[in-house]
């Protein structure tokens, strides 16, 4: 249920988190092929529908690769868990002990998509406190789990699941 930041007016965020927002978002290449005519045509009145004819453009996506960060909770002591996420910035890692302390998640991912200036989140979570519940009610869990934390943010993208069985 995580909303876009491009798709909020932009008259309510900062201007860094507006240009966060326009860098963050996921990059979508276009390529362009254009069909070209045939080089051999019989006659004049071939040539010049072929003219006429608007050429058709295709367009392939190609979605850029994002790096992603995990946070693993599985490790049985902090030193460990701080050494699986060396390229976690220290509020992002903060935010991800809050859960961890909280949830017990089998795997937490927190980025900072606001460009560096620490409001705006975005968080995929994966717990088994989650199962049976409905999404609303995760994300409440979630909310609920950051405390007052939360409230300093502009906003905070969630995406929550349940742990596949083993």
């Amino acid at each position: 249920m995580g909303s876009r930041l491009n798709m909020m007016q932009p008259s309510l965020l900062c201007a860094a988190c507006r240009r966060a927002a326009a860098l963050s978002a996921p990059r979508v290449l276009l390529t362009t092929t254009t069909a070209a005519a045939p080089r051999r045509l019989s006659s004049t009145t071939a040539r010049q529908q072929a003219l006429l004819r608007p050429t058709s453009t295709y367009y392939s996506r190609q979605p850029s690769s994002r790096l992603r960060r995990l946070y693993s909770s599985s490790s049985s002591s902090p030193a460990a868990q701080e050494e699986e996420t060396p390229s976690m910035s220290d509020a992002e890692a903060a935010i991800a002990r809050l859960l961890v302390d909280k949830l017990a998640p089998s795997a937490v991912l927190v980025q900072d998509v606001s460009g560096g200036c620490g409001s705006m989140y975005a968080i995929e979570i994966s717990a088994e406190a989650f199962r049976g519940q409905t999404i609303l009610k995760q994300q409440r869990m979630v909310n609920a789990a950051l405390g007052d934390v939360v409230k300093t943010w502009h906003g905070v993208q969630i995406r929550t699941s349940v742990p596949d069985d083993a």
